[in-house]
Order: C-alpha cells, then structure tokens, then sequence
C-alpha cells in the first residue's frame, strides 16, 4: 500500500476513534452529574452497570488509539502492512478495513 495513502487512513480512523472517545467521556460525565441529582433509583444495580459498561467501552477506544499509535509507528519504520507474526505482507483491502491491522487474516483467526 502507498504509503500516502497508509497516513491518510490511520489519521482518518485515530480521528473518528478521538471523536467516539470524547463523546462517550463527555456521555459518562454526564450521567455521573445525573447520578448525582437522583435520589433514588429503581433498581440500585443499575448506575453500577452503566458505569461497568461505559468503561468497557473507554477501554476499547483507548486501546484502538493504541493500534493506531503502533501503526504510525511502523509507517515511520517502513514496516507498515506487514505482519507482526510471520512478516507476511498484509493484503491492501484489509488495510483498507483496518488501518491498523497487525497481522493477516488468517493468523488473526488462529
């Protein structure tokens, strides 16, 4: 893959991810100021289950950025588009899926 192109689509994703991650934080703060104001719920598991489940969720954008920080990495390296595993050249349409892809398709399925 050009490697101009390889730029273009971890930036465009790390930004799309950047937006996700500061409207779910901004979602979380939110419903903690709401927390607040309530004086009682229904059910009292429910906010602990909302906050379990807005954290999973933080995690997983954060843990993308990640990637993308590690795909940047290796566009710097010159290795972008290669497997981490076997040093394999990723196929382009899967980079096109997932910028940060870090192996091919079948050594992420085993």
């Amino acid at each position: 893959m050009d490697t101009e192109r390889a730029r273009a689509l971890v930036e465009a994703e790390r930004n799309r991810v950047a937006l996700l991650l500061a409207e779910t934080l901004e979602a979380v703060k939110d419903d903690e100021q709401e927390q607040n104001l309530a004086i009682a719920t229904s059910d009292a598991a429910e906010p602990l289950t909302a906050e379990g489940v807005e954290a999973a969720v933080v995690t997983a954008f954060r843990t993308r950025l990640a990637a993308l920080d590690r795909a940047e990495a290796r566009l710097d390296a010159g290795t972008y588009g290669l497997s981490l595993l076997s040093g394999a050249a990723i196929p382009d349409d899967r980079l096109e899926a997932d910028p940060a892809a870090e192996t091919t398709v079948g050594e992420g399925t085993r």
